[in-house]
């Protein structure tokens, strides 16, 4: 009898109308477009005042549903991974709460009253923690039932820092299932990391604690973050992770590189992945002994680097986190490996274990700019999308998922393209969740970024949206800051 296979059977997405075109965000801000084009992406969402993280949400697990035909009497477990909450007593019962209203006005059942509604933080790796939370259930008191994982958040940074072009907002709902008809993930072969590093990344409640309550309850959540700690934090942890995953496995690592299909990897903007991914695969050389030392040493020679003064920076992987000395200038955690990284990036073979491991999904990616948790769900669902659309063959392939969130941990998933996928994938819908942006003047963008109705913007007449914020902060009832909700169906307000 074979062991019974749980994974992800289905995509749906949501992104805010509201977009900003990198392009002309440079020609606002004096930055240099083919920088940013070609390390960032082409453009960004933006939420309307009307707009928060779990309206997103609601409306991304709402077309799930319909897109794929759930019952929502089989869904008994609802996860909501984010680090945008505005609640922090109630996160994914919020959403199960606009979505049950939702259905109800379409005549359809509402969620099973015996479902799970857990939300999880850890920055960027919410959903990712989602979705092994939705299989453990499965695989255990679930058995028999489905699962729904959205990851939805904001990704808001302060005009005029590094950050700025990095921001986003948006929400992937997830079905998860036995017998998946996407992909079949592999708990049983995934790797966890995780690492205190104080300074990465942080959103304290202290920041903005003076902030006045805005007409729409969204209180600006900017991080303080020190940009090039945070990306050497990003790798320093996946490295981690991979190396977990790769003792694990067992046998040649170079190879697993080489022969995966896809990876995906969280994606704070374009070319990070790729800087993470290639370490690893120097980092998986290394390991190999004399099965890769061959390849290595001829990325030593031509960056006149000792080998075996870079085998002594690789075994520091497993002895530490990085932990830079803030008082001084930040160096790399593996100065040797980023030097033979820019050789490595010259090759052939460069091409072969990064470029073309990370090309599915990656151009649509581009546009959807930075959505934290959200991020890696979004290029799984553009890979399979896009690859039912080429006809690219996956049935039965290899692929990767790796997640971070900073602060800081990471997650590495193994998985496998289930056989008839292209019908599941042909329904995600991304890019029909992608049309129709709105393409923002400065003064828009602007507004929208301070929390304020922007002019010529009239607000979403479709889906979830904030109806007003309580304000009774006293008597027999009290609702000060608690959010009402409405939808475009004829239902009464959500509170």
């Amino acid at each position: 009898m074979n062991a019974a296979q749980f994974g992800l059977s289905g995509f749906a997405v949501y992104v805010p109308p509201y977009r900003v075109d990198l392009q002309q965000w440079c020609n606002w801000t004096g930055n240099v477009w083919d920088k940013i084009r070609n390390v960032i992406g082409t453009g960004f969402r933006v939420p309307g005042v009307e707009q928060d993280v779990y309206t997103m949400a609601a409306n991304a697990t709402l077309d799930l549903i319909l897109r794929y035909s759930i019952d929502p009497e089989r869904i008994g477990y609802l996860a909501l991974g984010t680090e945008s909450s505005m609640d922090n007593a109630a996160g994914a019962v919020i959403v199960r709460g606009l979505v049950d209203r939702a259905l109800a006005a379409r005549g359809m059942p509402r969620l099973a009253r015996d479902c799970e509604v857990p939300e999880l933080k850890q920055a960027c790796l919410g959903g990712v923690y989602g979705i092994k939370g939705a299989l453990r259930y499965l695989s255990y008191d679930g058995a028999g039932r489905q699962a729904i994982v959205v990851a939805s958040d904001i990704a808001e940074y302060a005009r005029g820092s590094t950050g700025e072009p990095t921001q986003g907002s948006g929400a992937v709902a997830m079905l998860l299932e036995a017998d998946p008809q996407l992909l079949v993930l592999d708990l049983k072969g995934a790797a966890s990391a995780s690492s205190f590093r104080v300074l990465d990344f942080r959103k304290p409640f202290a920041r903005f604690a003076g902030q006045p309550l805005p007409a729409n309850g969204r209180l600006r959540d900017f991080p303080v973050f020190n940009g090039k700690y945070s990306t050497a934090a990003y790798v320093d942890e996946t490295l981690v992770a991979l190396d977990h995953l790769l003792a694990k496995r067992g046998g040649a690592r170079a190879d697993y590189f080489r022969n995966l299909e896809a990876v995906f990897m969280h994606r704070p903007y374009h070319r990070m992945p790729h800087a993470a991914w290639a370490l690893a695969y120097l980092f998986a050389l290394g390991a190999d002994g004399a099965a890769g030392r061959d390849e290595l040493n001829g990325y030593c020679a031509q960056a006149g680097i000792d080998p075996a003064k870079v085998l002594l920076e690789m075994a520091t992987l497993s002895q530490r986190a990085f932990q830079p000395d803030f008082n001084e200038q930040l160096a790399e955690p593996y100065p040797l490996c980023a030097s033979l990284s820019k050789v490595l990036r010259e090759s052939t073979r460069y091409r072969e274990v990064v470029d073309d491991k990370m090309l599915l999904g990656s151009s649509t990616m581009m546009e959807a700019g930075n959505l934290y948790s959200a991020a890696l769900p979004a290029w799984i669902a553009a890979g399979f999308e896009e690859a039912a659309r080429t006809g690219h063959e996956l049935t039965g392939r290899e692929m990767l998922l790796v997640g971070y969130g900073s602060g800081d941990a990471a997650e590495a998933i193994p998985a496998r393209v289930a056989a008839g996928w292209k019908a599941a994938a042909s329904r995600i819908g991304l890019a029909d969740a992608l049309a129709g942006a709105i393409d923002l003047d400065q003064v828009q963008y602007e507004a929208l970024h301070d929390g304020k109705a922007a002019p010529g913007l009239q607000a979403a007449a479709s889906g979830f949206v904030v109806e007003r914020i309580g304000s009774r902060d006293s008597g027999s009832v009290q609702d000060f800051g608690i959010t009402y909700y409405r939808h475009a169906a004829p239902t009464p307000a959500i509170g």
